[in-house]
């Protein structure tokens, strides 16, 4: 807000706020910034309309700038605030600026199932692979491309990223992008473990290792590293725990369950990993599992698990008792139909 020859003139604040402090799915309301002075209009309010741009709030202005770090898993929501301001600016000729950012896990993989129509949500906005692998620059411009968006697009490109460098590789510093993101180890797990939001099973919010605990009270820890260790995942341990969410699913009720270790980082595959934690819980006690049926993400009548994995497959093949290597050879062949994709927008070097 203090360069020369330019006037920021309002901020737009995604899920979690301007600042990255408010928790997830709590509506956010317009204010005005204490730093800058300047206004603050909210893209996530109470409903499904407030996630878009009102054109009010773009009367007057030259350009948007986007400028949030992604984690590289098409949950995440920053990605779909992305696209419904390049639809907004489209709409209204602005010029749209990108600062790209490192993807945190990676550039190189590509894993999990595509999204298919019929399933489209805020957590899941466009069919690209669970993890995708691209810098939220190079989303930008699929998303322009496959949208048919006439756009005047711009993308300020890192420098000295390559595709197969992770956070840790940077030596960039890590400034939590969400309340429950707050290393670039939970960035990697994520894609798997974010399945856990639609079920009863914690996923380890109200902890101070998001995504990376996962459990119960009617869970057996030991039982369930059992069960995972016999799935011989790659790339990942089990370590039962025991702990008490201060807050969200099991608030101050003691749970029991798991921590994930990554041990090679390389081989983990965090979706497949993910899918095989839901199974092992479900078959562990059917009876007190549950799928989440509460409207998600503004999105009534369909599971959350069945938005998060773009389709109901993975839930109706769990149902039926089968197993995440059943499903591989689905995956492989929509992750390669994607990887084929994606490779005329990938800006940067392996």
């Amino acid at each position: 807000h203090e360069a020369r020859n330019l006037r920021l003139a309002a901020l737009f604040g995604p899920e979690h706020g301007v600042r990255g402090d408010v928790q997830y799915m709590a509506a956010v309301k317009d204010e005005r910034d204490r730093r800058t002075g300047v206004p603050v209009y909210s893209l996530y309010g109470s409903d499904a309309d407030s996630l878009r741009p009102d054109p009010r709030t773009l009367r007057g202005l030259d350009a948007l700038v986007f400028d949030i770090q992604d984690v590289g898993a098409r949950y995440y929501t920053y990605q779909a605030t992305m696209l419904f301001c390049m639809e907004a600016a489209a709409r209204a000729k602005l010029a749209f600026f990108v600062l790209d950012r490192p993807n945190p896990i990676g550039g190189t993989v590509v894993e999990g199932p595509a999204l298919t129509p019929g399933f489209e949500s805020f957590c899941g906005v466009h069919d690209v692979a669970v993890r995708h692998g691209l810098t939220i620059g190079e989303l930008a411009g699929l998303y322009r491309e496959e949208r048919g968006l006439d756009l005047a697009l711009t993308v300020i490109p890192c420098r000295s990223w390559r595709r197969g460098m992770v956070q840790r590789d940077t030596g960039l510093p890590w400034v939590f992008p969400s309340p429950n993101m707050p290393t670039p180890e939970t960035a990697l797990v994520y894609p798997g473990m974010c399945l856990l939001e639609g079920t009863n099973v914690s996923e380890g919010r109200g902890t101070t290792r998001p995504f990376e605990l996962f459990g119960a009270p009617w869970l057996d820890g030991s039982r369930l590293a059992e069960a995972l260790a016999a799935e011989r995942l790659p790339g990942v341990r089990f370590r039962p725990v025991s702990f008490v969410p201060a807050w969200d699913k099991h608030a101050g009720v003691r749970c029991h369950g798991l921590e994930v270790v990554v041990v090679d980082r390389e081989a983990f595959r965090p979706f497949r990993t993910g899918v095989a934690c839901v199974a092992a819980t479900r078959a562990q006690d059917p009876g007190r599992f549950r799928w989440r049926t509460e409207p998600y993400e503004f999105v009534e009548h369909v599971p959350a698990f069945d938005l998060l994995c773009g389709s109901a497959r993975e839930r109706e093949a769990l149902e039926r008792g089968r197993g995440w290597r059943d499903l591989v050879p689905e995956w492989a062949r929509e992750e390669r139909a994607f990887a084929k994709r994606r490779a005329r927008h990938l800006r940067y070097d392996p």
